[in-house]
């Protein structure tokens, strides 16, 4: 486990977002990237997560792939989850690469890409 401020989370999930590639990056419209320290016991709910399970990021909009060219949603939210992140890791610099791995993933939701696809792409 590492201990961060809130301050210094926030600063490496803005960093994170910065590394996306520059063409995935500009092309994220209206999200709000978000930290919480846990989640919510409904997001936990919705996800069907048992007490063994936990969650460092979660992408809640529509993605869009599913939006057939409409513009009238509200805005799409990440939350990334500082508690689950840094129980998982040690040092600062796996911290850092969490964070990214975790904000990509959930970019890659926005963008219409499901679990098995973003596996792939990870491999």
């Amino acid at each position: 486990m590492i201990e961060i401020s809130d301050d210094d989370f926030s600063a490496l999930i803005a960093d994170a977002v910065t590394r996306l590639p520059r063409e995935h990056r500009g092309a994220i419209k209206n999200v709000a990237i978000v930290y919480e320290n846990e989640p919510s016991r409904e997001q936990r709910e919705r996800l069907r997560l048992t007490c063994n399970q936990t969650l460092f990021g979660l992408y809640e909009g529509v993605p869009l792939t599913r939006r057939m060219g409409m513009t009238n949603y509200g805005p799409d939210k990440i939350t990334i989850f500082k508690g689950p992140i840094t129980r998982s890791v040690q040092t600062l610099p796996d911290l850092r690469k969490e964070i990214y791995h975790t904000v990509w993933h959930e970019v890659a939701h926005y963008f219409g890409l499901d679990h098995d696809r973003i596996h792939e792409l990870e491999q």
